[in-house]
């Protein structure tokens, strides 16, 4: 049976202030919330990079005043003036510009627009979804890419770099069960590399083989790619993909620059397929979570998964900017 709406609600809320973010934890009601047609009641959120950006400060990720940050929410329609959603169906959220211009999931209400939620799928529960978040999401949409393109899993390996966050963990555990034969790059190589096999990493390098400035073309290497972390690294992994191949590109984590030529384009064919999570098309969301609940092994997650109070989630958005973060991080809000 559907919860009422209820008349206060605890949120993390964003102030403006000079250098880092004023971060406050305060008891909001439902005024407070920005307009939307179908109202949330917050079971779980997640930590993601975007997120710590957000925390921090250390890019302009909020573009409203004060704000409730959190890109990711999954939990139960308590009111809904959208004909698809009723009272007691469980949905989730990624992107849309939620956490950064609308209020988030880091609060027990969210409300928010119909044609953002995705309906969860069955056997998945909220806390599964956000396990997954907008990391697993966009891994997915990695993964459906390269498939697009051609790339099989008898093509050759597929090389995953930022392996051990949140799009490269749950990569690495997709591709391994489609049957990819996966290579991975950490910083952490060493001390990552138990993790990264368990995942389904058949190889693991270190990324500075990676890191540094390049060659315009390298040894062929990979079959295809899915890369989080841009710059030098994404110029190199170009280079080393293999006639035809196809590199997925999802993120920025060294550098928005691409310091490289346009060999790898015209000499061996190779496609840069850029992924888009955040205004990614509703059919497109509703595929990619589908195969997320047919593809992704839910016992592989709580290898990559740490639990946390919504008090923990300022001290978990410093960690992760600095790269102290391995895997998954689930938000009980709820709690």
């Amino acid at each position: 049976m559907s919860q009422p709406v209820p008349a206060t609600f605890r949120a993390l809320r964003l102030h403006k202030a000079d250098g880092a973010p004023d971060i406050r934890f305060e008891t909001l009601s439902p005024d407070d919330l920005m307009p939307g047609n179908v109202t949330v009641r917050v079971a779980h959120s997640t930590v993601n990079y975007k997120d710590g950006l957000a925390l921090t400060g250390k890019a302009p990720v909020v573009r409203a005043w004060p704000l409730i940050p959190g890109i990711d929410l999954a939990g139960e329609v308590v009111q809904s003036d959208a004909p698809e959603f009723r009272p007691g169906d469980r949905v989730v959220l990624n992107g849309w510009g939620v956490g950064e211009a609308h209020h988030g999931g880091y609060a027990g209400l969210a409300r928010v627009k119909s044609g953002w939620l995705v309906a969860l799928p069955a056997g998945m529960s909220t806390a599964d979804a956000m396990a997954v978040g907008t990391a697993g999401y966009t891994a997915m949409l990695c993964v459906i890419a390269l498939e697009a393109h051609g790339v099989r899993p008898d093509a050759g390996d597929i090389l995953v770099t930022g392996a051990a966050g949140g799009v490269g963990s749950v990569a690495i555990a997709l591709l391994s069960g489609l049957g990819y034969r996966v290579v991975t790059s950490s910083r952490r190589s060493a001390a990552e590399g138990d993790y990264l096999r368990g995942l389904g990493a058949a190889d693991v390098i270190d990324a500075a083989e990676l890191s540094a400035p390049g060659r315009p073309l390298g040894k062929e290497r990979w079959a295809g790619a899915v890369d989080s972390v841009g710059s030098h690294t994404l110029t190199n992994v170009l280079a080393a993909t293999r006639y035809g191949g196809t590199v997925a590109a999802c993120g920025l984590a060294q550098g928005m620059d691409l310091p490289g030529s346009v060999a790898p384009f015209i000499l061996r064919g190779v496609t840069l397929a850029g992924i888009d999570s955040v205004m990614r098309p509703k059919p497109d969301r509703e595929a990619a979570w589908a195969r997320l609940a047919r593809d992704l092994d839910l016992s592989k997650l709580s290898a990559m998964v740490q639990h946390i109070p919504l008090d923990a989630v300022p001290a978990i958005g410093r960690s992760i900017v600095e790269g102290g973060v391995r895997g998954r991080v689930v938000v009980d809000v709820g709690g």
